[in-house]
């Protein structure tokens, strides 16, 4: 397939109140895609087919919660529902849990407090980042929390970690200390794990995900289970199930971008960031070689380490992330432009001078595949402080414009497919809650509330949309989640 053409195009994220949109606007800052042409070729299908034999499936394995995908929300869900008493395996394709947060260098892990410093994503996520010796993470402290001192939040600004003029919560992790802690994590909480195993159809009897037909070496084998947590990321159970899902994009965000995330070793992050303070027209006018040069080309991030530096872009549109030929050709570009951003960082930019190819991520960036319909959909209409009668978390919002966002249970509940919960990026929420419900943090907020549902579930024997909400609720508050105070208004479930 050739290499398409490119048209660079900046989209505002979460736009600092001077490019707002007509709903409301994006906050945190500007951001270049570049988008493939639309007449480039595309694989005609053969039309032709074969005939796979009927065949009996050997039954792995039975048990009460089975989680398929062992990213941030997989995780989650799998410690919470081991943590209830439930039998639970996860089921992960890679050799590594974390997901984007690990094998796809999302190591920056966005904003857990409000726009006032108040820690509003807990829980699961508290816990798992005060694993993390103080080697592996790098942030501001939670003192800064919040904090508007122009100083102190222009300093952290350029460790990704305050917008606005405020410093968040925002640390910047080390992946293969992520991935062991989330490892440990889950093999503390009781549950099972299955590595290198591919979750690929969901069975399905009456309308009700009764478990999951998973590929392996040992072949196709098949794992039942009282609940299952679709945790893929892109709902690939709940899709091949037969549940109605939304795939529209909103194409002033970067939620629908694609790209394989890279870090270079050997590098001298400090130096490089005061030449960008210090000689933003130099700045500039590198990045606009590199862009006449290349098309595509991306700004480096700071990372838990001052050697090493994180890039994760550039973004590319146009692209499905459930199209295999299509996530081929990202991969292909996107690891041609790691090759060709070293070459141009040594040569001109202070401190990339003796920098060298340290990794390219094992795991294919991906924003958006589909979206749930569930029983609830949040909708940017509700960024009005509203708290939801079947909360299961708080979100921050987007901008200090709005209050936290309430996450309603319903969202993580197919309007009719039972036995079945989806947490992560995949849940039901139109493009402008996608845009920060995908993040790592709202996935291990989802997640756990999911494995927690689940649990419960199974324990009752009921389907997770009968379980009691309130229950549900206490086991959250148990496990360390914020939920909004039970005197807030309410609107209705």
């Amino acid at each position: 397939m050739p290499e398409p053409f490119f048209a660079g195009k900046t989209v505002y994220l979460w736009d600092m109140g001077t490019n707002t949109d007509s709903d409301g606007g994006r906050i945190f800052f500007r951001s270049e895609t570049f988008a493939a042409d639309p007449k480039r070729r595309r694989r005609a299908p053969t039309g032709e087919t074969v005939r796979e034999a009927a065949r009996d499936i050997p039954v792995h394995a039975r048990c009460d919660v089975l989680v398929v995908g062992g990213g941030p929300a997989g995780v989650a869900a799998a410690v919470a529902a081991g943590r209830l008493g439930a039998r639970t395996i996860l089921l992960e394709r890679h050799n590594h849990l974390g997901g984007l947060s690990t094998g796809g260098l999302v190591i920056w892990i966005d904003r857990m407090s409000d726009w006032t410093g108040q820690p509003v994503i807990r829980g699961f996520a508290e816990e798992f980042l005060g694993r993390l010796p103080a080697d592996a993470k790098a942030g501001p402290p939670a003192s800064a929390w919040g904090s508007k001192d122009a100083a102190t939040a222009a300093w952290w600004q350029a460790r990704t970690a305050a917008f606005h003029g405020i410093v968040t919560n925002s640390p910047t992790c080390d992946p293969e200390v992520m991935k062991l802690t989330a490892m440990e994590m889950v093999l503390e909480a009781g549950a099972e794990l299955l590595f290198h195993a591919w979750g690929a159809e969901p069975i399905v009897e009456e309308n009700v995900v009764r478990g999951c037909i998973f590929e392996s070496k040992q072949g196709r084998r098949a794992i039942l289970a009282g609940c299952v947590v679709d945790a893929t990321g892109d709902g690939d159970l709940f899709a091949r199930a037969g549940a109605p899902y939304d795939a529209d994009i909103d194409e002033n965000d970067i939620h629908h971008c694609m790209n394989t995330s890279w870090m270079f070793g050997g590098v001298n992050m400090p130096r490089y960031q005061r030449w960008r303070a210090e000689q933003p027209e130099q700045f500039s006018a590198f990045l606009q070689r590199g862009r006449e040069r290349h098309r595509l080309f991306e700004k480096a991030f700071a990372s838990w380490r001052d050697d090493v530096a994180l890039f994760m872009g550039p973004r590319i549109s146009g692209y499905s992330a459930v199209d295999v030929d299509d996530i081929t050709s990202v991969e292909i570009q996107s690891h041609r432009l790691m090759a060709r951003h070293l070459e141009q960082y040594r040569a001109e930019a202070p401190g990339f001078e003796n920098a060298f190819l340290m990794l390219s991520a094992p795991q294919l960036g991906v924003r958006h595949a589909r979206r749930l319909r569930g029983v609830a959909q949040m909708r940017r209409a509700e960024w009005d402080g509203r708290v939801h009668a079947d909360e299961i978390g708080v979100s921050p919002a987007l901008s200090p414009k709005f209050p936290n966002v309430s996450v309603p249970y319903g969202s993580l509940v197919p309007e009719r497919l039972d036995g079945l919960l989806a947490p992560g990026r995949h849940l039901s929420c139109d493009t402008n809650n996608h845009s920060f419900m995908r993040e790592i943090p709202q996935c291990w907020l989802t997640g756990q509330a999911a494995g927690a549902a689940a649990a419960i579930a199974v324990a009752r024997g009921v389907a997770p949309r009968a379980v009691p909400v309130g229950e549900l609720q206490a086991a959250l508050r148990a496990g360390g989640v914020h939920l909004s105070s039970p005197k807030a208004t309410q609107s209705a479930a």
